[in-house]
């Protein structure tokens, strides 16, 4: 009796919509470079190939490591994959059911081979409002009707959630973690329209103020949403900003004339009584935003009105944050900037923030020192970037992916 072989640890990741074109020609590479020797094309044949060949081998074997360096158990399902996405993505349900009537087993599988959020085909439609495809993917069986009103709902594909819920699924307890996640206000509005049950009010409300996500309007709106079914929220400079109230800030700055100056601890921001995590990496900060100022907390959360009144209404744009107990401080909102979660989850547009600050006399060669890591990334380890200027920064970061090539154009 023979035992099944261990499974294998994937190395690459296939993207949400995998090119099967781009994937050949990966295939011919890596046997490319196998042939002339290339260590680490060798290694992943060594690693990935089912049954390793004597002799030379062929594109074939080639083909069949690269899917399973993806994860996928042979070329064929990942051609098959590639084929199956396409069709949602162009919309083409005689394509689609072509392959399903091919290959049956493809209705319940994820349709990305591996589990992904995406799901299997009908959640995948969902994603991308596919009414059409959802519907006839129903009627032949399909069983992901709730994953697939969920994805409706966290990407704000209203009427196909709509449709998804006429067609059976409900609400579940806290799915309106998804769209607060993704700070879609459509989508949290729909699920409480629907009755969604809430168990906890504060965890949504954190997940919005600390989310990846970056999109000033839909985090007004979320706050105003969860607010309607919450207590208050409280009156703080932070919080109005948080929440896009101009007007509240104004009643801040009447009451407080220094406010533009004034620096806010982590805990002011984050506040841990509405349930918000003390990590101080959590929210995915490229600049650090503890003993920021307000301008500072504008930068990193794309709120580019508010930005513009606090310089037109004698804000400093050279204002620095505070230091920690070692010495860690003093940047400017133009670090931020430079290194930005919105500039990282591809915010258009970001760098109107640099030439915002430099129009209203931004100075490049503030220095600070900065004590960073990051949040679910290869390297999570903390990095000290000592006495640079916000050019220098970013010159020297430790993860290029964050760093705004614009704003450094604009800087140099």
């Amino acid at each position: 009796m023979t035992t099944q072989p261990e499974p294998i640890s994937p190395t690459r990741s296939l993207p949400v919509r995998p090119d099967l074109d781009q994937l050949r020609r990966q295939a011919k590479e890596l046997l490319a470079q196998f042939k002339i020797g290339d260590l680490t094309a060798r290694e992943e044949f060594a690693q990935f190939h089912p049954r390793p060949r004597e002799g030379a081998p062929k594109l074939s074997d080639a083909q069949v490591v690269l899917a399973r360096s993806y994860g996928v158990p042979s070329w064929s399902r990942l051609v098959q994959a590639c084929q199956l996405i396409d069709a949602i993505w162009n919309d083409d349900l005689p394509a689609l059911l072509d392959l399903i009537t091919k290959h049956p087993t493809l209705l319940q599988q994820p349709a990305l081979v591996t589990e992904r959020n995406w799901g299997r085909p009908m959640a995948y439609a969902a994603n991308l409002g596919r009414n059409e495809i959802i519907a006839k993917l129903h009627s032949l069986g399909a069983v992901d009707l709730q994953h697939a009103f969920e994805r409706a709902c966290l990407r704000g594909q209203l009427e196909t959630a709509r449709l998804l819920h006429q067609l059976g699924a409900r609400p579940a307890e806290d799915s309106i973690l998804g769209p607060c996640e993704t700070l879609n206000a459509d989508g949290l509005a729909l699920l409480l329209e629907l009755g969604a049950p809430v168990s906890d009010p504060k965890a949504a409300i954190a997940l919005v103020l600390q989310t990846y996500s970056r999109n000033a309007d839909g985090k007004h709106r979320c706050l105003a949403l969860l607010e309607s079914i919450s207590e208050p929220l409280p009156d703080t400079p932070t919080m109005a900003l948080h929440r896009g109230r101009l007007d509240l800030l104004q009643a801040h700055l009447a009451k407080t004339p220094a406010l533009f100056k004034q620096q806010f601890s982590y805990e002011e921001i984050y506040p841990p009584s509405l349930g918000c995590d003390t990590d101080h990496n959590l929210a995915l900060h490229g600049s650090p935003l503890a003993n920021g100022t307000l301008l500072h907390l504008c930068v990193d959360y794309d709120e580019f009105e508010i930005a513009k009144w606090i310089l037109e209404n004698g804000g400093d744009p050279n204002a620095t944050s505070g230091y920690d107990e070692d010495g860690f401080g003093g940047q400017t909102a133009l670090f931020g900037a430079v290194i930005s979660q919105p500039f990282r989850v591809g915010v258009q547009g970001h760098e109107r923030f640099a030439e915002l600050l430099l129009k209203h006399g931004a100075d490049t060669s503030i220095r600070a020192s900065l004590r960073k890591s990051l949040r679910f990334v290869a390297d999570e380890s903390t990095h000290e970037y000592r006495n640079v200027t916000a050019l220098e920064f970013g010159q020297q970061f430790h993860d290029q992916d964050w760093v705004n090539p614009k704003v450094m154009r604009l800087l140099a």
